[in-house]
């Protein structure tokens, strides 16, 4: 037997304790608790804890899918660029790479590449890992990239603990699938872009539904439930109703009957009609007290910390001016410390496993989201080409580039000139 067909289900699957590893995807043809199906049965979020959220109700919560978004959003408006690197470390770009068309335009027929940056950022938030299936011609060349669900895949180790490989389950979105796509399948680490986060333990990194989320995201989803139940009531508190007597088994009856005559917001104002000499006493609870728009701040900060955002960036503006240069250093230190810890590590992964022996690398540029307004971008490109007899460190060609123009202007005068040289001292008489 190979070392890979023990991890391929057999014919006539036996029943069998649930794997050690649970939560990790789905490893047998039963619907046993831990697995996918399992989960898309009951509607359990199987992700960690009993406070865990699940993924649905994850982006239930506005704040968390509004940091889900920010992130996978500016990260796949990034153009992904393709450099040769010369052995004295320089860094050309080649922009006749077939890969290109890949990581910029389309993953594979069925994910473009926009979409599938969304998927693949997400995941690796969301989940802690990122998974794409790399799709190779058979002179090795990556062909396309089949982004794959963290629950449908389950990472373990060769017997020397030295290489990673991943059993991925059936995909239950494709419509009547293949004996192929029907099947449990065992894939080589070099075929496979996994992009862990945070808390990477050789296997996964760090779920942010088990952990990060784990206590303030419960809390911020209660806090709109208790909000949309709490308007549904028409903004109400509770009340008693109070007698001297004992109410009969049909008077209780019909004072239940009466009393559901009144909800909903169609019946909102209609009188309540008290008899029998029942008091009406309403239990009064000031919003302060519930300071219910408190909590729902605190945790929109909360979950915003979480993820690195800064919270003006969701929709929290509160002591925040909306406009301005704190708003603009704060953008760009979104950039250096929260996406780039993500692209980073896409880089890494992307650059090990497409280019493992050839002197290419990926890399996402920043520099659109880096850029500050249209004048302190064009003060720097003049810096950059020499200004006032400063000696410059861009071509004219170069800054075109940047401020994204032909390299050649167009008319009568094809070129800029240079900046003249400064003029030479005088000598002394």
């Amino acid at each position: 037997m190979s070392f890979l067909s023990r991890f391929l289900p057999s014919p006539v699957p036996a029943r069998v304790e649930p794997p050690l590893v649970r939560n990790e995807g789905v490893d047998s043809a039963l619907v046993t608790r831990g697995t996918f199906m399992y989960d898309v049965f009951t509607g359990n979020s199987g992700v960690g804890p009993p406070n865990a959220l699940s993924e649905g109700e994850a982006y239930s919560i506005t704040a968390v899918s509004a940091s889900v978004q920010l992130i996978s959003g500016a990260i796949a408006s990034l153009p992904a660029h393709i450099y040769n690197r010369a052995k004295d470390g320089d860094l050309t770009r080649d922009q006749s790479n077939p890969l290109w068309w890949v990581l910029n335009e389309q993953f594979s027929p069925r994910w473009t590449a926009a979409a599938g940056w969304w998927f693949l950022v997400a995941s690796k938030v969301l989940y802690g890992d990122a998974f794409a299936e790399i799709r190779r011609d058979q002179a090795g060349r990556v062909i396309g990239l089949l982004p794959v669900h963290p629950r449908r895949v389950r990472v373990i180790t060769d017997p020397d603990g030295w290489r990673l490989i991943y059993i991925v389950s059936p995909d239950f979105t494709v419509y009547n699938p293949s004996p192929v796509a029907a099947a449990i399948r065992v894939v080589n680490g070099d075929d496979m872009l996994h992009v862990p986060g945070f808390g990477f333990n050789g296997l996964r990194g760090m779920s942010m539904l088990r952990f990060a989320l784990r206590i303030a995201g419960p809390l911020a989803r209660n806090a709109d439930v208790f909000s949309a139940q709490f308007l549904k009531n028409q903004a109400r508190p509770d009340f008693t109703l109070q007698t001297d007597g004992n109410l009969s088994e049909d008077q209780y009856a019909r004072l239940q009957e009466k009393i559901a005559e009144h909800e909903g917001p169609e019946n909102a104002g209609k009188p309540l009609i008290l008899e029998g000499g029942l008091k009406l006493n309403p239990l009064t609870m000031p919003l302060e007290d519930v300071q219910l728009l408190e909590t729902r701040k605190f945790q929109v900060e909360e979950i915003a910390r979480a993820f690195m955002v800064p919270p003006f960036m969701i929709g929290h503006t509160e002591k925040t001016s909306s406009w301005g240069t704190g708003v603009e250093a704060m953008g760009a230190g979104f950039v250096r410390y929260t996406l780039r810890d993500h692209l980073t590590a896409f880089h890494n992964e992307m650059n090990r496993k497409f280019f493992p022996r050839a002197p290419y690398v990926i890399e996402f540029d920043t520099t659109e989201l880096e850029r500050g307004d249209t004048k302190a971008m064009f003060d720097a490109v003049r810096v950059g080409i020499g200004r006032a007899g400063e000696p410059a460190f861009l071509s004219v060609e170069e800054a075109r580039t940047i401020v994204r123009l032909p390299k050649k202007m167009q008319g009568e005068n094809p070129t800029m000139a240079a900046p003249a040289p400064a003029p030479a001292p005088k000598e002394a008489a």
